[in-house]
């Protein structure tokens, strides 16, 4: 039998940390000094969150919340690209290679272009497979164009690992 690839998506959005209980900016596993950070039970990180999401919805293993949730006070705080690595972890011993991971940043700030090679192996390490990122505003429409929070979209392929004897891993 032969595996076909498989593909999921996922969605975070994070909206700024109010101003009187600033935090700092973690970004695609990145610290970004000067700019206002994002409200989360982790870090805030929406390109890694997202790119753990696609990674769940493609092994069909459920969600971050799922995973890593509220409900799961070990993970208060907890980098993105932590989270990241653990899913990727959790999708491989589901029985998965993980092919690559693409990004979709929405944000007015901050300037990513400048750190995106940066970004990009940062969270290739962490998911242990290509991942690449761009980014885009959204013309100053909806929350992300009132900066007042941002959104990140990721997709993944995955494929069933076979076996030595042709069969797929369970």
């Amino acid at each position: 039998m032969t595996a076909l690839p498989r593909t999921g998506i996922g969605v975070d959005t994070h909206a700024y940390a109010p101003a009187d209980t600033p935090a700092p900016l973690w970004l695609a596993g990145l610290h970004w000094p000067g700019e206002r950070g994002l409200a989360g039970h982790s870090d805030g990180d929406a390109v890694a969150h997202a790119a753990a999401d696609a990674l769940f919805s493609a092994a069909g293993a459920g969600d971050l919340g799922a995973h890593f949730g509220t409900d799961r006070p070990e993970f208060k705080g907890a980098s993105g690209v932590t989270l990241l690595a653990e899913a990727a972890r959790i999708v491989r011993a589901a029985g998965y290679d993980i092919g690559n991971i693409a990004v979709q940043f929405v944000g007015n700030r901050p300037k990513f272009a400048p750190r995106r090679g940066e970004a990009e192996a940062a969270l290739g390490r962490a998911a242990g497979a290509p991942v690449s990122v761009s980014a885009t505003t959204s013309d100053g429409l909806g929350f992300t164009g009132r900066g007042e929070g941002i959104t990140a979209i990721a997709t993944a392929l995955v494929v069933r690992v076979e076996r030595g004897d042709g069969s797929l891993e369970p």
